[in-house]
């Protein structure tokens, strides 16, 4: 797929990694739609950053824990540009939650945002993509090498995954790719002690962080790719050997 004029969605793309894959998206030639929950001002201020490349971007908010939100966006989106080619489904809440004091609301969070609202945007994204499209899903590692004190996170996680490669299957006929990109470390957590990033360094036998412009090129790749469908390009330094 050429990018040049095409219309993505980066959801959570305010900052952090989702703001480097819509930069990614728009210096390809794609007009961006920049989704945002709280983060109303990084939005704003990315929107300006892609305009200045000489492309579209508007910036939407939605609460993607709620179903009426995201249908809202979608129409939103529909009413702006009346289609959309590609979804980058990006945003994510990440917290630990030892299983030993895991809560029902816990694990209800982070499923519902981590692996129902891709669902739902998916669904939500297929009327809007009548010439076909790619759909990235932005999941992590720990899908497939779990963390201790992150369960609800890892499973989430690996929903996602199982999400992908079901809705590659289902949306083949509709010429609309499914992939994921799979993060290992790319940022640190906020607090994380020098002595935990050295353990996690050795880890990975690149020895070294990967950054958000690594990950931005791999959903580039994808969405450009027109013959990869249900496939999870890993991006973590060789961590998931």
């Amino acid at each position: 797929m050429e990018l040049t004029g095409k219309v993505v969605l980066v959801t959570g793309s305010a900052r952090r990694i989702g703001r480097a894959i819509a930069l990614a998206l728009a210096r390809a030639g794609a007009d961006v739609i920049i989704h945002y929950n709280r983060s109303r001002t990084d939005a704003e201020a990315t929107a300006r950053q892609i305009r200045a490349l000489g492309v579209e971007a508007v910036a939407i908010q939605a609460d993607l824990s709620e179903p009426q939100q995201i249908a809202e966006m979608f129409d939103a989106v529909a009413e702006k540009f009346g289609r959309l080619d590609v979804l980058v489904n990006n945003a994510a809440v990440f917290e630990r939650t030892p299983i030993e004091t895991l809560s029902a609301e816990q694990w209800d969070t982070q499923m519902n945002l981590n692996a129902r609202a891709p669902a739902l945007c998916i669904r939500c994204a297929m009327p809007l993509m009548r010439d076909g499209g790619a759909i990235i899903n932005i999941t992590d590692i720990a899908a497939e090498k779990p963390l201790a004190g992150y369960p609800a996170y890892c499973a989430s996680k690996a929903a996602l995954l199982g999400l992908t490669k079901s809705a590659a299957k289902a949306l083949a006929g509709r010429n609309i790719r499914v992939n994921a990109v799979a993060p290992g470390a790319i940022l640190w957590a906020e607090g994380i002690s020098e002595e935990k990033k050295q353990v996690v360094l050795n880890q990975i036998p690149l020895k070294r962080l990967g950054c958000p412009d690594d990950i931005a090129a791999a959903v580039v790749f994808l969405a450009k790719h027109d013959y990869i469908t249900g496939q999870t390009l890993r991006i973590a330094g060789g961590w998931h050997m």
